[in-house]
């Protein structure tokens, strides 16, 4: 192989390495993305819950609290 061959195919393998790491480049922005979105989506779905237990808590204690005025 001549040295003119060499360089073309060095040149090629450079040219899809950069192919290569653009692709993975764009792929780990889209993960990051996911995993945002992921965790902003669990953070609203923990905030449901809370808000749930917390209304279920006060409406147990207002029921508690006209059964004992009533028992008075």
């Amino acid at each position: 192989m001549t040295n003119e061959n060499q360089n073309q195919n060095q040149d090629k393998q450079g040219m899809a390495q950069n192919v290569a790491d653009r692709i993975k480049d764009g792929a780990g922005v889209a993960f990051d993305a996911a995993q945002n979105t992921i965790q902003a989506t669990e953070n609203v779905a923990m905030n449901a819950v809370d808000q749930t237990a917390e209304a279920i808590d006060k409406t147990t204690n207002k029921i508690t609290n006209m059964n004992n005025n009533q028992n008075q």
